[in-house]
């Protein structure tokens, strides 16, 4: 079912990561970029809409037939699950209320999990501020898959399959690579997640409760959506670390395509990335980008270049601190 690629390490580099020089380099020649560095309070009303949506498809599902409910799962509740996991990225950058009131964005990230059916929200922002501080660093980045994704995952069909069980690899990597102890919000958060859960399923039985983890599961596995978990660093030039993407499921995922620009300003909310693209147009332009996530798929299961093994690795040094 495919052939062995060729690759069997990660690329592993010696530089540091690109994206603070060019903030530094781009801030130097358009000062009025500081500008984008706000709260974006539109995203309160659209996650609340979010929630609501999720919550009278929870209610509409719950006497289908069950080949209704999983249609539906994948087709709407996927994108909105998957949507729903980029405005908790979006808020775990402070997005919502801005850097001053940090534990409403906190809150509000818990706020946003519910309709997911999995607890997720705090733990992403505790992982996700070392994949900016330290791209590809070496036991601290677990955005890179773990040297057996990379060994086993190896052929079209594995790397398929690969793709498929991308929530299951995101969940565990955390713990196979960098274990954090459990922190009191992480509790509450878990908590907040089973009591919701338990009230959906007392209220509209166990469709409902299938079709909001179904939703989740799949919209992070074999989704159009999920593109963006190879587009972003995947790296099918070498020498490239960061991509962008510029096509329309931006709409559906707070521009989070836009991922070169999101790496060099991670305080600018992703409403106002396509402002930074547009002012430093001369250092984005160039850069390698795509305009199909179905596209990166499709070639990172069909390339035989291409495995989990294509991400570049760095070996850190000094005091490194996390979250």
């Amino acid at each position: 079912m495919g052939n062995i690629v060729a690759r069997e390490d990660f690329e592993w580099v010696y530089t540091d990561q690109p994206h603070a020089a060019r903030r530094k380099e781009i801030l130097a020649k358009h000062p009025e970029i500081k500008a984008l560095m706000k709260p974006d309070y539109n995203l309160i009303w659209v996650v609340v809409l979010m929630v609501l949506a999720q919550l009278a498809a929870f209610y509409l599902v719950k006497d289908l037939t069950w080949k209704w409910v999983i249609f539906w799962a994948y087709v709407f509740g996927s994108c909105i699950s998957h949507s729903m996991t980029l405005a908790i990225h979006e808020i775990s950058h402070n997005s919502a209320f801005g850097n001053n009131k940090a534990m409403w964005n906190r809150w509000f990230g818990i706020f946003a999990n519910l309709p997911l059916g999995l607890p997720y929200s705090i733990s992403f922002k505790r992982y996700h501020m070392d994949h900016h501080r330290y791209l590809g660093g070496d036991g601290i980045d677990v955005d890179i898959p773990t040297n057996f994704e990379g060994w086993f995952f190896c052929t079209r069909f594995r790397k398929f399959i690969w793709i498929v069980l991308q929530p299951f690899f995101y969940a565990i990597r955390p713990l196979c690579i960098n274990p954090k102890p459990i922190t009191r919000l992480e509790m509450i958060n878990l908590l907040a997640q089973l009591s919701f859960d338990a009230v959906i399923y007392y209220l509209w039985g166990v469709k409902s409760t299938f079709y909001m983890l179904a939703g989740s599961v799949l919209g992070l596995g074999l989704h159009p959506i999920s593109g963006h978990f190879i587009a972003e660093h995947y790296m099918f030039l070498k020498g490239h670390e960061t991509y962008s993407y510029y096509g329309p499921l931006n709409l559906l995922t707070f521009n989070v395509g836009y991922h070169n620009e999101h790496h060099d300003f991670p305080n600018i909310p992703g409403k106002n990335l396509p402002l930074v693209k547009k002012i430093a147009a001369e250092y984005y332009d160039n850069l390698p980008q795509y305009n199909s996530w179905i596209k990166v798929l499709y070639d990172f299961v069909m390339d035989d270049t291409i495995s989990p093994y294509s991400r570049m690795k760095r070996q850190l040094k000094g005091e490194v601190k996390q979250d």
